[in-house]
Formats: C-alpha cells, sequence, structure tokens
C-alpha cells in the first residue's frame, strides 16, 4: 500500500445522502474473482443518467469526491472502495461514513475526510461552480484547503499512522518479523510452527 500523506487535485461533487455500496458498486459485478477492474463499473447504473456527474468530461481526472452524509452505508460489500479507489478517487470528503465502508477504505489506502456539512456543501458549490477548483489534503496536518475552505479534520490516530506509513495489515504484522522468528524458534519441536515462507 503506497503512503498516503499530501493529496492534491481537484474534486467531483456529488451531493446525495445515503449513497450505499449497492449503489457505488452493483451486484451483478461482485462475481468477478480479481480484485481489480472494478473502477469502470462505479455508480454503473446512476451512469445511464447523462447528467450524472462521472459522465461530464469537465470533471475528468478529478481525485477527490466530495459528497453527502452516511457514504457507504449498506452492505460491507469491499469491492466499493476498490472500485473507487481504481477509479481513481484518493480521497472521499463527506460530513459522516458508514464504519465498515470508512475501515474497508483505510485498508487499501484510500483517505476518507469527516467535515461539516456546511464545509462539505462549500466545496461541493466551489467544485459546480469551476471543476477546475483546486483541493489539498495535508493528512499528517489533518487540513482541508480548497474552494474557500479552510478546515481541520479529526482522523483515528492508529488508521493515521497506518495510512500515512503505507502500511496494510500484512506489512504491520512483518514489522515484527524477527520476534515472530524468534518465537518460533525457542518453540518445542512438538509443537506445531509457522514456517516463514
Amino acid at each position: 500500500m503506497n503512503p498516503v500523506r499530501v493529496i492534491e487535485g481537484r474534486m467531483v461533487p456529488l451531493w446525495r445522502a445515503d449513497i450505499d455500496t449497492d449503489q457505488i458498486m452493483p451486484k451483478q459485478f461482485l462475481k468477478r474473482v480479481e480484485r481489480t477492474g472494478f473502477g469502470e463499473f462505479v455508480f454503473h447504473d446512476w451512469r445511464a443518467e447523462p447528467d450524472f456527474v462521472l459522465n461530464d468530461e469537465r470533471y475528468e481526472g478529478a481525485n477527490v469526491l466530495v459528497t453527502g452524509p452516511n457514504f457507504g452505508s449498506g452492505s460491507s460489500r469491499e469491492h466499493a472502495p476498490w472500485g473507487l479507489q481504481q477509479y481513481g478517487f484518493e480521497a472521499i470528503v463527506a460530513p459522516s461514513f458508514a464504519d465498515i465502508f470508512r475501515n474497508n477504505c483505510a485498508k487499501i489506502g484510500l483517505l476518507t475526510v469527516t467535515l461539516t456539512t456546511e464545509e462539505c456543501q462549500a466545496l461541493v458549490a466551489a467544485a459546480e461552480a469551476d471543476p477546475q477548483t483546486p483541493i489539498r489534503i495535508d493528512l499528517p496536518a489533518q487540513e482541508v484547503v480548497g474552494g474557500g475552505v479552510h478546515a481541520t479534520f479529526d482522523i483515528d490516530p492508529f488508521t493515521k499512522h497506518m495510512l500515512v506509513e503505507g502500511l496494510d495489515d500484512i506489512a504491520l504484522t512483518l514489522q515484527w518479523a524477527d520476534d515472530i522468528a524468534a518465537f518460533e524458534a525457542r518453540r518445542p519441536s512438538y509443537m506445531p510452527t509457522t514456517p516463514a515462507r
């Protein structure tokens, strides 16, 4: 997983509340056996609407999604964060997130930023008025600047550490590889061991 520190780019404004994971990644695409290739299916049903924001070429290449409250509710499918990240989003800004969705995002390095409703609405308005409006999210400083908004945000310290250092669960465990090997070496021979690969 790549470290997440400072994200700079442009915003996609999607001011809708309670966007669930079935809208983000519809069920018919969950049969894939790979963890890749989901980006093209993000918001598949909504993209059938010609005026849906992701169909607007002015937002092409934007890497921060700014959206409404309770984003990522519904089922706990990991495919929704995978698809958003593979589409090109590096961060999602919203007033609130479903807990499981937020955790799934953190595990793959997709930053979720919680701002007030008013701050999110100001970012959406700025991006709608000018799709070239820049945004800068500084995770170490826990700060968002863009579209007339200068705000700070809270984040769980452990999640922040994992993101800033680019650690997933396996990389975190491997930091203790020497201690694990030493423990295994001390175990009596009649007990099960976990060989290194």
